[in-house]
């Protein structure tokens, strides 16, 4: 395999280090000696890099709170009513209001990840975040109260040790905003407080190891009163030191600057709450820290479990990452990732090199071969791959051949069979969960159907192939409806959406009743079959509907589905992004918002930003996995900016919270990849003029029908666009405005926003 370490970082200098006493320090000189000054008043305040050639960095502290708070925990409910009841009751309590959720109720509904715990409950060392240089494949752990694996923090500061009420008062945040440079403070009284602050060497010395650089500051009214510093290890007699205030700040600036590199090229929105950008833009810098080489993948960090080598063809890693660079315009890195994948983990026979092959993600990697040439145009990297991409097809296609030959009164016929989650392989039978899931055909419809339009840009003399795959789609569209038609428990109210035909159990009665359920990965197979995007509208606002009442989502998200228990109800921190599609997809967006939210605040650790694989809700420690960290970044964008499956739609902040558009602030985005081109928007509302103004860059081959949605709260409402040259491209619609694209260009206006009379 290629090392694509310096080929990332292509343009990064390469700053001069020596190695001393075993350990990476930067070498100074008064020329290229950066200085620090900081903002102590406030335990946010932001730190200035001063460097040479007047270069600046302005890095501001975004601190969250890691404590559990009691009040307004579980919505007022009774944490055994609302994991056994089959109602979705968190959501309903938190969407009772109508209108948007409320971010911070959403944010107190539970205890945060990673709060309640202690250490012989987990049976594994205790980490919380982690750091590392670009493309290691290496990672340092962090523990809540700052120790790395070399460096304790209590040897220093004995109040910090792991069990002590001031480590689990602390908060966390990020130094930088999206940056790897954790910061941990330690409340000790008014005014008076302990600061962490941690990041990895950039450049290592020692292959596989990742170097640290620790600076511990005791805080006091807005003064130093104690600042140690540390790199990887602690002194050992007269050979090893502790490195200078002047190394550290070396090393700190080197990080930034390596680290905006990594990001260039990365979409950077501008929003009323800077914070969400920077969360989105932090786990591409998590994807960078956990690939090797920056392109091999890797499911977790530090444990075995997901750690292991044996988890990298997990089908998911690729699926996640590919669409989440590209819908960020991180277009290089697609390309690697892409071709990383059909080289090295995508046989001849188009099987993934993992023990158990999913059927569901393999259709989902055709359409997101299919979306990779629309974004970029890169037919090359396809052509070179087209044999592998075409044998992937082929084991659908073959698997299809398999179902038609069943007898067409068998619930299961012409639907495809097989594993939907890689995991049914280690089980005693794994033939249990070898069974025509809804998903796996959705899946295979969306894929066929992608990958059919594009093909002759891949193998232009190859359209009987291409045509047997979009006959094959519409064949197994017609029956993949009628079969879910068929299947519906329509004695309940609403309808129960089973996950497979013929099944008479709902999934949470198969789970209680069977040690090895036919259903055990519910989640997966309902998460897949809406983003397929590929039944009518009814059915799936119906398999929506059936998912909120009968138990497959907490708190607007789905769960980790699991037989019913008044002890236990989990959110799935990966897969579940392709629900919140179908609720864009519908306009239920006041769903989708609060999937946004319950995402951020319960999957992923408070201020470190460190995503969960699977997320209890009373605290537990939960195990990181790269999949789930880039859920929200796709979910942002979606918000912003989004494509409709089927038609030439665009879509302009359709999911953006109103509180955020009624802010007076920036809601803007640059340079922003569609498969029509790229486009840029920029909103502002200006509250004196009551209007929001409105600019939009749109490509040439933009479509026809753009729609920018103006969502506002009950009592407000919007009137007809205002603004020169308009020429009837630009008119008022039920959503707020629609825009004749086929001309593309630039468009300016104004929307009026009226205040009903009461």
């Amino acid at each position: 395999m290629i090392r694509r370490r310096f080929f990332l970082l292509g343009s990064v200098t390469l700053g001069a280090w020596r190695a001393m006493s075993g350990q990476a320090f930067a070498s100074s000189s008064s020329e290229d000696e950066w200085l620090v000054k900081e903002d102590l008043t406030g335990m946010e305040g932001t730190m200035t890099l001063t460097g040479p050639s007047g270069r600046i960095h302005v890095l501001k502290r975004f601190m969250e709170e890691c404590e559990t708070h009691s009040n307004g925990c579980y919505c007022g409910l009774d944490f055994g009513t609302l994991a056994i009841a089959e109602r979705d009751l968190m959501a309903e309590r938190l969407l009772a209001g109508g209108g948007d959720p409320d971010p911070l109720a959403v944010r107190a509904a539970a205890p945060p990840i990673d709060s309640r715990f202690t250490p012989e409950q987990i049976g594994r060392i205790v980490w919380t975040s982690f750091v590392a240089p670009p493309y290691a494949g290496e990672v340092m752990p962090l523990t809540p109260a700052g120790n790395t694996r070399n460096w304790h923090v209590n040897r220093i500061a004995p109040e910090l040790s792991a069990d002590s009420l001031v480590v689990r008062r602390r908060r966390e945040g990020l130094l930088g905003g999206f940056l790897p440079i954790v910061v941990k403070q330690f409340p000790l009284g008014k005014g008076r407080y302990w600061e962490v602050l941690t990041f990895a060497d950039v450049d290592p010395v020692i292959p596989h190891q990742v170097p640290t650089w620790t600076r511990m500051m005791l805080i006091e009214n807005g003064a130093v009163v104690c600042a140690v510093y540390g790199a990887s290890y602690i002194p050992f007699g007269p050979f090893r030191h502790e490195p200078s205030a002047v190394q550290f700040n070396q090393a700190l600036a080197r990080c930034v600057e390596v680290w905006h590199e990594v990001l260039d090229g990365t979409l950077s929105p501008v929003l009323p709450d800077s914070d969400w950008a920077d969360f989105a833009r932090h786990a591409f810098v998590k994807e960078a820290m956990v690939r090797p080489d920056g392109i091999w993948p890797r499911y977790g960090v530090v444990d075995r479990d997901y750690e292991g080598s044996e988890y990298d063809g997990f089908q998911d890693i690729f699926t996640s990452s590919l669409l989440a660079n590209l819908e960020w315009g991180r277009f290089a890195v697609a390309r690697a990732i892409l071709d990383n994948q059909f080289t090295a983990f995508v046989g001849d026979d188009g099987l993934v090199a993992m023990r158990g092959p999913e059927v569901g993600q393999t259709g989902l990697t055709l359409s997101l071969v299919a979306r990779y040439l629309h974004l970029t145009g890169d037919a090359a990297i396809l052509q070179h791959h087209a044999d592998r991409i075409a044998a992937m097809a082929g084991v659908l296609t073959t698997l299809h051949d398999q179902a038609l030959t069943l007898p067409q009164t068998n619930p299961g016929y012409g639907l495809l069979h097989g594993w939907s989650e890689s995991d049914a392989c280690l089980f005693p039978d794994p033939s249990v969960w070898w069974k025509p899931y809804f998903g796996n055909s959705a899946m295979a419809v969306r894929g066929w159907r992608d990958l059919a339009a594009i093909w002759l840009r891949i193998r232009p003399g190859e359209a009987a192939k291409a045509e047997d795959w979009k006959r094959r789609a519409d064949l197994l569209s017609v029956r993949l409806e009628g079969a879910v038609r068929a299947s519906l428990f329509e004695d309940r109210s609403p309808p129960y959406v089973p996950i497979l035909p013929g099944s008479r159990e709902t999934f949470r009665v198969s789970l209680a009743r069977h040690q090895y359920s036919e259903q055990q990965w519910a989640h997966r197979v309902y998460a897949e079959m809406l983003q397929a995007g590929v039944l009518p509208t009814d059915l799936e606002v119906a398999t929506i509907n059936s998912m909120r009442a009968y138990g497959a989502t907490v708190m607007g998200v789905v769960g980790n589905l699991a037989p019913p228990t008044r002890a236990q109800r989990d959110i799935l921190g990966f897969i579940s992004y392709g629900y919140a599609q179908a609720l864009l997809r519908q306009d239920r967006i006041e769903e989708y918002l609060l999937f946004l939210y319950a995402h951020r605040y319960h999957v992923h650790t408070r201020g470190s930003w460190t995503a969960a694989e699977v997320a209890g809700l009373k605290g537990e420690l939960a195990l990181f996995c790269l999949p789930a960290q880039m859920t929200v970044p796709i979910l942002l964008r979606w918000a912003l900016v989004y494509e409709d499956d089927g038609e030439e739609i665009l879509h302009l902040a359709r999911a953006i919270p109103y509180r955020w558009l009624l802010s007076g602030k920036e809601i803007s985005v640059e340079n922003a990849p569609t498969r029509w081109g790229r486009l840029s928007m920029a909103l502002r509302y200006e509250p004196d003029l009551r209007h929001i103004s409105v600019n939009i860059s749109l490509p040439k081959t933009a479509p026809r029908d753009v729609r920018l949605y103006v969502r506002l709260p009950s009592g407000m409402n919007f009137a007809s666009p205002q603004g020169e040259g308009l020429n009837g491209c630009v008119v008022s619609a039920t959503y707020g405005v629609n825009i004749n694209g086929k001309q593309g260009g630039q468009y300016s206006f104004q929307v009026p926003i009226i205040r009903a009379h009461r």
